[in-house]
């Protein structure tokens, strides 16, 4: 009897005694991490992204990496890359020789395959596009499948017919001779005109068969390097992108690429992409971070307790007295005898300082010491601040670090007012084409040979144009490389981030649950550490506690559950009460707007 798998469960204690916690999950070897580099193979799109981010514009900084290994995406990104155009080149040979040595014959099927292209252009790559874009794309699509059928029963009729002169040149040349097919010279390949709109009646009796069976013996083999390419993917899958073997690094081959500027970029983006320092593009300050769920900000007046003594309340002070009880989150109840998977057990707490890419001359510049964020955190955590920013970071990884919830809380004392700042941020999961890159290969390398067949027969009509189209990309890379001056370019802050690029817009209602514990959790903390400094500091706490309590009942609605998923950003549903005075109203923006 087979039974679901179901991860490993930490070992039964004593109650009030917290089981041995696996280590944590390097970020390189994360699950989000391996779905992102399987992604790489599974989709251009992403791929020309993520290499164009951060191997192209080697003068971006990049984006803060939770929970997984940027670097890591790349190298496979370029694997990826350089595999497709090896197969890109082979598939397009085929074409050209095929071409060439079956007299014209089978450049005929590079009608239908413009044909399959244009249709795939003008449809685009919206899960839902707009009908003046998908009827003109079912017409063109279903206009070169029908004329890629019919060439490819004259082909075959052809070759098992053939003619029944013996020179094989009679009847053909004495029919149609005259009618200016060949012109005044002789040829055996159909004219221009016929390649445009060809007589498809006539065309038949003018295929030699052995340029029939040409004809099919190159289509067969462009098949098979189609099912070869497939077939390279579903290894890859089985080998180095196996959960088995994926957290082995050092043996990972798109590791040990060869060139320069690879392994410089990969140490850069090691250094830059977790650490506590983060230059930032002013307009996406949190691009890393995901989604803002729910921004709010809190003041209230400082206004003494006439029954304590004041002491001096600064925004350390508050801090501090917010850590240890975040730090609370990750301790079990004292009757848990076994925990599960709390992920709240993991919560990670520290400081980071947000400082602009603007004004750096050179990348490297960037000060990334421990030294130098020790002197701008210090500098930073009593300012007000406008550009550079010190917050403290609260983030929990769950699901495999597929969902990453990130709590950015400021806090503030000025003029005899505290100021909260709350940034909640989600990362979605990982696409779900992504996550089913197992099943994908998976299925293709249990196949039967008849099914492996018939998945490579349906992809050689558009082959040739998709061969080329992959080549003149690759060309067009080489060209931005080589002349759009980015080595030498002023630094920039994160343009997008590789992670956000693969996430979906939508999660489960398991998920969502999860997103509401989290932050709910986290919230009511940070809500209680700040009661608590304001009250040991001599301060009154029923402002305070008033608008805590409108935000929790209204204020800020962080979300609500729709059937079975919820949504993030624009595709979100939230409602809020109206504002209470000092606390400002919640705002929800586009899904990207200051996230990259």
């Amino acid at each position: 009897m087979s039974t679901a798998y179901v991860p490993q469960q930490p070992h039964q204690t004593s109650a009030g005694t917290p089981p041995a916690e696996p280590p944590p999950i390097a970020p390189h070897a994360s699950e989000a991490t391996r779905l992102l580099c399987a992604g790489t193979y599974l989709d251009s799109g992403y791929r020309d992204r993520v290499i164009e981010e951060l191997h192209l514009n080697e003068q971006r900084i990049v984006a803060p990496s939770l929970g997984y290994d940027a670097a890591r995406v790349l190298a496979h990104a370029l694997r990826a890359r350089r595999l497709e155009l090896a197969w890109a080149g082979a598939i397009l040979g085929l074409w050209v020789v095929g071409t060439a040595l079956t007299g014209g014959v089978l450049g005929l099927f590079l009608w239908p395959s413009l044909y399959l292209a244009v249709a795939g252009w003008v449809r685009g790559r919206g899960e839902q596009p707009p009908l003046y874009r998908r009827v003109p794309a079912f017409l063109l699509r279903w206009w070169g499948r029908i004329m890629f059928a019919l060439l490819l029963v004259l082909v075959t009729v052809a070759a098992f017919g053939g003619s029944d002169d013996s020179d094989g040149y009679g009847s053909s040349y004495d029919s149609y001779g005259s009618s200016g097919l060949y012109g005044d010279g002789f040829s055996d390949s159909p004219g221009l005109s016929d390649a445009l709109v060809p007589d498809l009646g006539d065309l038949g009796s003018l295929i030699e068969p052995w340029r029939a069976w040409a004809t099919l013996v190159m289509f067969a083999l462009i098949a098979l390097c189609l099912a070869a390419q497939r077939g390279q993917f579903a290894r890859v899958m089985a080998a180095e992108l196996s959960p088995q073997r994926f957290p082995d690094a050092a043996g990972d081959p798109a590791e040990r690429a060869e060139g320069q500027r690879f392994q410089r970029l990969k140490d850069r983006v090691r250094l830059e992409q977790h650490a506590p320092l983060i230059m930032y593009n002013e307009a996406r300050p949190f691009c890393g971070a995901g989604a803002a769920y729910e921004t709010w900000v809190l003041a209230v007046e400082l206004r003494p307790d006439e029954m304590k003594k004041q002491e001096p309340l600064g925004n350390r002070t508050v801090l501090e007295k917010i850590r240890p009880l975040l730090e609370q989150l990750r301790l079990p109840a004292e009757y848990a005898g076994n925990l599960g998977r709390d992920r709240l057990r993991r919560l990670e707490i520290d400081e980071c300082v947000f400082l602009p890419a603007e004004g750096l001359r050179r990348r490297e510049e960037a000060p990334y010491t421990l030294q130098a964020f020790e002197e701008h955190r210090a500098r930073a955590v009593e300012e007000g601040a406008e550009k550079r920013r010190h917050f403290l970071r609260i983030r929990v990884g769950g699901w495999e670090e597929e969902l990453v919830v990130t709590v950015f809380v400021r806090i503030h004392t000025q003029g005899r007012m505290l100021m909260l700042e709350v940034a909640p941020h989600v990362l979605t999961p990982v696409r779900e084409d992504f996550k089913n890159a197992d099943r994908t290969a998976h299925r293709f390398r249990h196949n039967s040979a008849l099914g492996k067949a018939a998945w490579a027969v349906v992809r050689v009509p558009g082959s040739a144009v998709g061969s080329l189209a992959t080549l003149g990309k690759g060309v067009a890379y080489v060209w931005r490389l080589l002349t759009g001056g980015h080595a030498g370019a002023l630094p920039e802050g994160p343009a997008v981030s590789v992670r956000e690029l693969g996430s979906v817009t939508v999660g489960s209602l398991f998920q969502e649950m999860d997103v509401l514990r989290y932050l709910k959790s986290v919230q009511d903390r940070v809500a209680n550490g700040v009661r608590a400094a304001l009250a040991e500091s001599g301060y009154e706490t029923g402002e305070f506690v008033q608008k805590i309590v409108n935000i929790s009942n209204g204020g800020v609605n962080i979300g609500r559950i729709e059937g079975s998923t919820f949504a993030v950003g624009s595709h979100a549903s939230a409602s809020s009460s109206s504002t209470t005075t000092g606390a400002a109203a919640p705002q929800k923006g586009p899904r990207n707007d200051g996230n990259g």
